[in-house]
Protein backbone atom coordinates (compact mmCIF):
# COMPACT_ATOMS: atom_id res chain seq x y z
CA UNK A 1 0.00 0.00 0.00
CA UNK A 2 2.84 2.37 0.85
CA UNK A 3 4.47 1.76 -2.54
CA UNK A 4 1.15 2.34 -4.28
CA UNK A 5 0.62 5.61 -2.38
CA UNK A 6 4.08 6.84 -3.32
CA UNK A 7 3.44 5.94 -6.94
CA UNK A 8 0.17 7.89 -6.93
CA UNK A 9 1.87 10.88 -5.30
CA UNK A 10 4.64 10.85 -7.91
CA UNK A 11 2.22 10.56 -10.82
CA UNK A 12 1.71 13.71 -12.86
CA UNK A 13 -1.52 15.56 -12.10
CA UNK A 14 -4.32 14.91 -14.55
CA UNK A 15 -4.53 17.62 -17.21
CA UNK A 16 -7.78 19.56 -17.41
CA UNK A 17 -9.60 19.36 -20.74
CA UNK A 18 -9.18 22.40 -22.99
CA UNK A 19 -12.06 24.84 -23.45
CA UNK A 20 -14.24 24.02 -26.47
CA UNK A 21 -13.35 27.37 -28.03
CA UNK A 22 -9.71 26.39 -28.62
CA UNK A 23 -7.53 23.54 -29.80
CA UNK A 24 -4.11 22.57 -28.48
CA UNK A 25 -1.44 22.83 -31.17
CA UNK A 26 2.22 21.83 -31.10
CA UNK A 27 5.09 24.27 -31.60
CA UNK A 28 7.09 23.26 -34.68
CA UNK A 29 9.78 25.96 -34.74
CA UNK A 30 10.87 29.14 -32.96
CA UNK A 31 13.17 31.88 -34.26
CA UNK A 32 14.42 34.90 -32.30
CA UNK A 33 15.51 38.02 -34.21
CA UNK A 34 16.67 40.22 -31.34
CA UNK A 35 15.86 40.90 -27.69
CA UNK A 36 12.33 42.05 -28.51
CA UNK A 37 11.08 40.07 -31.53
CA UNK A 38 10.54 36.41 -32.43
CA UNK A 39 8.38 34.19 -34.64
CA UNK A 40 7.07 30.68 -34.22
CA UNK A 41 5.17 28.03 -36.14
CA UNK A 42 2.53 25.66 -34.84
CA UNK A 43 0.54 22.79 -36.27
CA UNK A 44 -2.63 23.64 -38.17
CA UNK A 45 -5.83 21.64 -37.59
CA UNK A 46 -7.20 20.05 -40.75
CA UNK A 47 -10.51 21.84 -40.21
CA UNK A 48 -8.99 25.30 -39.62
CA UNK A 49 -9.83 27.78 -42.40
CA UNK A 50 -8.96 31.47 -42.63
CA UNK A 51 -8.60 34.27 -45.15
CA UNK A 52 -5.14 35.64 -45.76
CA UNK A 53 -4.63 38.69 -43.51
CA UNK A 54 -6.97 37.61 -40.70
CA UNK A 55 -6.12 37.26 -37.01
CA UNK A 56 -6.96 34.61 -34.43
CA UNK A 57 -6.86 34.23 -30.65
CA UNK A 58 -3.84 32.26 -29.44
CA UNK A 59 -2.38 31.67 -26.00
CA UNK A 60 -1.38 29.35 -23.19
CA UNK A 61 -2.92 27.65 -20.19
CA UNK A 62 -1.90 29.70 -17.14
CA UNK A 63 -2.92 28.55 -13.65
CA UNK A 64 -5.43 26.19 -15.18
CA UNK A 65 -7.10 28.89 -17.27
CA UNK A 66 -6.65 29.90 -20.93
CA UNK A 67 -4.80 33.20 -21.43
CA UNK A 68 -5.53 34.37 -24.98
CA UNK A 69 -4.64 37.37 -27.12
CA UNK A 70 -5.34 38.36 -30.74
CA UNK A 71 -2.49 37.60 -33.16
CA UNK A 72 -2.33 38.08 -36.91
CA UNK A 73 -1.65 34.89 -38.83
CA UNK A 74 1.61 35.54 -40.66
CA UNK A 75 1.38 32.49 -42.91
CA UNK A 76 -0.80 32.50 -46.05
CA UNK A 77 -4.07 30.58 -46.25
CA UNK A 78 -2.50 27.79 -48.31
CA UNK A 79 0.20 26.98 -45.73
CA UNK A 80 -0.10 23.66 -43.91
CA UNK A 81 1.23 25.25 -40.68
CA UNK A 82 0.46 28.51 -38.86
CA UNK A 83 3.10 31.18 -38.32
CA UNK A 84 3.01 34.07 -35.84
CA UNK A 85 5.27 37.09 -35.33
CA UNK A 86 5.47 38.53 -31.81
CA UNK A 87 7.04 41.17 -29.65
CA UNK A 88 8.58 40.22 -26.31
CA UNK A 89 7.21 42.18 -23.36
CA UNK A 90 9.03 41.30 -20.11
CA UNK A 91 5.98 41.89 -17.93
CA UNK A 92 3.35 41.09 -20.55
CA UNK A 93 0.80 38.53 -19.29
CA UNK A 94 1.16 36.40 -22.42
CA UNK A 95 4.27 37.50 -24.33
CA UNK A 96 6.45 37.12 -21.24
CA UNK A 97 5.59 33.41 -21.48
CA UNK A 98 5.34 32.95 -25.26
CA UNK A 99 8.91 34.16 -25.76
CA UNK A 100 10.15 31.04 -23.96
CA UNK A 101 8.36 28.60 -26.26
CA UNK A 102 10.25 25.46 -27.20
CA UNK A 103 9.63 22.97 -30.00
CA UNK A 104 6.99 20.50 -28.84
CA UNK A 105 5.25 22.90 -26.43
CA UNK A 106 1.51 23.36 -26.66
CA UNK A 107 -0.12 26.61 -27.82
CA UNK A 108 -3.85 27.28 -27.64
CA UNK A 109 -5.48 28.20 -30.96
CA UNK A 110 -8.90 29.78 -31.32
CA UNK A 111 -11.40 28.54 -33.86
CA UNK A 112 -12.83 31.78 -35.27
CA UNK A 113 -10.43 33.88 -37.39
CA UNK A 114 -11.55 37.37 -38.37
CA UNK A 115 -10.15 40.75 -39.42
CA UNK A 116 -10.34 43.61 -41.91
CA UNK A 117 -6.93 43.26 -43.60
CA UNK A 118 -8.33 41.00 -46.30
CA UNK A 119 -8.51 41.44 -50.04
CA UNK A 120 -12.29 41.15 -49.97
CA UNK A 121 -12.51 44.42 -48.01
CA UNK A 122 -10.90 46.40 -50.86
CA UNK A 123 -12.44 47.37 -54.16
CA UNK A 124 -10.34 46.48 -57.25
CA UNK A 125 -7.33 48.66 -57.96
CA UNK A 126 -3.93 48.74 -59.62
CA UNK A 127 -1.48 49.20 -56.75
CA UNK A 128 -1.64 47.81 -53.19
CA UNK A 129 0.26 49.57 -50.40
CA UNK A 130 0.81 47.56 -47.22
CA UNK A 131 1.73 50.10 -44.52
CA UNK A 132 3.15 48.61 -41.32
CA UNK A 133 5.21 49.40 -38.26
CA UNK A 134 6.87 46.87 -35.93
CA UNK A 135 4.97 43.59 -35.63
CA UNK A 136 2.18 45.17 -37.67
CA UNK A 137 4.04 43.51 -40.53
CA UNK A 138 2.60 40.11 -39.54
CA UNK A 139 -0.65 40.14 -41.58
CA UNK A 140 1.25 41.41 -44.60
CA UNK A 141 3.69 38.51 -44.34
CA UNK A 142 0.56 36.54 -45.13
CA UNK A 143 -0.77 38.87 -47.84
CA UNK A 144 2.45 38.99 -49.90
CA UNK A 145 2.58 35.19 -49.98
CA UNK A 146 -0.93 34.76 -51.36
CA UNK A 147 -1.16 34.27 -55.16
CA UNK A 148 -4.54 36.03 -55.17
CA UNK A 149 -2.80 39.27 -54.17
CA UNK A 150 -0.88 39.29 -57.46
CA UNK A 151 -3.92 38.26 -59.46
CA UNK A 152 -5.75 41.34 -58.16
CA UNK A 153 -2.95 43.91 -58.22
CA UNK A 154 -0.29 44.86 -60.74
CA UNK A 155 1.99 46.21 -58.03
CA UNK A 156 2.35 45.38 -54.31
CA UNK A 157 4.37 47.71 -52.07
CA UNK A 158 5.26 46.45 -48.60
CA UNK A 159 6.22 49.43 -46.40
CA UNK A 160 7.77 48.61 -43.03
CA UNK A 161 8.98 51.26 -40.59
CA UNK A 162 10.77 50.30 -37.36
CA UNK A 163 12.93 51.90 -34.72
CA UNK A 164 16.11 49.86 -35.18
CA UNK A 165 17.81 47.93 -37.98
CA UNK A 166 17.42 44.49 -36.36
CA UNK A 167 13.63 44.95 -36.33
CA UNK A 168 13.58 44.76 -40.13
CA UNK A 169 15.06 41.25 -40.22
CA UNK A 170 11.83 39.24 -40.18
CA UNK A 171 10.31 41.25 -43.05
CA UNK A 172 13.48 40.97 -45.10
CA UNK A 173 13.52 37.22 -44.58
CA UNK A 174 9.89 36.81 -45.65
CA UNK A 175 10.34 38.95 -48.76
CA UNK A 176 13.50 37.08 -49.77
CA UNK A 177 11.79 33.71 -49.31
CA UNK A 178 8.79 34.91 -51.34
CA UNK A 179 10.88 36.23 -54.23
CA UNK A 180 12.91 33.01 -54.34
CA UNK A 181 9.97 30.65 -53.82
CA UNK A 182 9.70 27.89 -56.42
CA UNK A 183 6.03 28.62 -57.09
CA UNK A 184 5.51 32.25 -56.04
CA UNK A 185 8.76 33.64 -57.41
CA UNK A 186 7.63 33.99 -61.01
CA UNK A 187 4.30 35.50 -59.97
CA UNK A 188 5.78 38.21 -57.70
CA UNK A 189 8.71 39.08 -59.98
CA UNK A 190 8.50 42.76 -60.87
CA UNK A 191 5.35 43.22 -58.78
CA UNK A 192 6.51 43.08 -55.16
CA UNK A 193 8.46 46.05 -53.78
CA UNK A 194 9.83 46.25 -50.23
CA UNK A 195 10.34 49.72 -48.76
CA UNK A 196 11.86 50.08 -45.29
CA UNK A 197 12.72 53.01 -43.04
CA UNK A 198 13.93 53.58 -39.47
CA UNK A 199 13.15 56.24 -36.87
CA UNK A 200 15.86 55.83 -34.20
CA UNK A 201 18.95 54.50 -35.95
CA UNK A 202 20.93 55.82 -38.91
CA UNK A 203 19.66 54.26 -42.14
CA UNK A 204 19.48 55.23 -45.83
CA UNK A 205 15.77 56.00 -45.34
CA UNK A 206 14.71 57.72 -42.12
CA UNK A 207 11.27 58.78 -40.98
CA UNK A 208 7.68 57.75 -40.46
CA UNK A 209 5.47 56.54 -43.29
CA UNK A 210 3.27 59.64 -43.40
CA UNK A 211 6.26 62.00 -43.45
CA UNK A 212 7.87 60.02 -46.27
CA UNK A 213 4.67 60.19 -48.31
CA UNK A 214 4.00 63.87 -47.66
CA UNK A 215 7.56 64.80 -48.59
CA UNK A 216 7.23 62.81 -51.79
CA UNK A 217 10.27 60.66 -50.93
CA UNK A 218 8.47 57.30 -51.07
CA UNK A 219 6.97 58.05 -54.47
CA UNK A 220 10.31 59.36 -55.74
CA UNK A 221 12.20 56.30 -54.48
CA UNK A 222 9.63 53.84 -55.85
CA UNK A 223 8.86 55.69 -59.05
CA UNK A 224 5.16 55.77 -58.25
CA UNK A 225 2.65 58.65 -58.44
CA UNK A 226 1.03 60.18 -55.31
CA UNK A 227 -1.79 58.23 -53.65
CA UNK A 228 -4.80 58.15 -55.96
CA UNK A 229 -8.24 56.68 -55.17
CA UNK A 230 -8.64 55.63 -58.79
CA UNK A 231 -5.64 53.27 -58.70
CA UNK A 232 -4.31 52.81 -55.15
CA UNK A 233 -5.50 50.59 -52.31
CA UNK A 234 -4.04 50.57 -48.80
CA UNK A 235 -3.88 48.21 -45.83
CA UNK A 236 -2.64 49.61 -42.51
CA UNK A 237 -1.42 47.80 -39.37
CA UNK A 238 0.53 49.20 -36.42
CA UNK A 239 0.06 51.31 -33.29
CA UNK A 240 -3.04 53.44 -32.79
CA UNK A 241 -1.06 56.61 -33.52
CA UNK A 242 0.23 55.06 -36.73
CA UNK A 243 -3.24 53.86 -37.75
CA UNK A 244 -4.70 57.31 -37.24
CA UNK A 245 -1.95 59.15 -39.08
CA UNK A 246 -1.93 56.77 -42.05
CA UNK A 247 -5.73 56.77 -42.24
CA UNK A 248 -5.62 60.56 -42.24
CA UNK A 249 -3.09 60.43 -45.09
CA UNK A 250 -5.44 58.16 -47.06
CA UNK A 251 -8.44 60.40 -46.42
CA UNK A 252 -6.46 63.48 -47.51
CA UNK A 253 -5.72 61.65 -50.76
CA UNK A 254 -9.39 60.89 -51.37
CA UNK A 255 -9.40 57.23 -50.31
CA UNK A 256 -12.41 55.93 -48.36
CA UNK A 257 -12.19 53.35 -45.56
CA UNK A 258 -13.54 49.91 -46.33
CA UNK A 259 -14.73 46.90 -44.35
CA UNK A 260 -15.83 43.34 -44.93
CA UNK A 261 -19.42 44.52 -45.27
CA UNK A 262 -18.57 47.50 -47.50
CA UNK A 263 -15.27 47.35 -49.47
CA UNK A 264 -13.36 50.59 -49.91
CA UNK A 265 -9.98 52.00 -50.95
CA UNK A 266 -8.20 51.44 -47.61
CA UNK A 267 -8.59 49.29 -44.50
CA UNK A 268 -7.09 49.32 -40.99
CA UNK A 269 -6.77 46.66 -38.30
CA UNK A 270 -7.69 47.94 -34.84
CA UNK A 271 -7.84 44.61 -33.02
CA UNK A 272 -4.38 44.98 -31.45
CA UNK A 273 -4.62 48.51 -30.00
CA UNK A 274 -6.71 50.11 -27.29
Amino acid sequence: MAVQALAQEAAAPEEKPLPKSVTGEKVLSVQHYNDTLFSFRITRPDSFRFRTGEFIMIGLMVDGKPLLRAYSIASPAWDETLEFYSIKVPDGPLTSRLQHLQIGDQVLLGKKPTGTLVLDALIPGKRLYLMSTGTGLAPFASVIRDPETYEKFEEVVLIHTCRYRSELTYGEKIVEETVNDEFLGEMVAGKLKHYTSLTREEFPRMGRITALFRSGKICEDLGTPPLNPETDRVMICGSMAMLNSCAELCEESGLNEGANSKPGEYVVEKAFVS
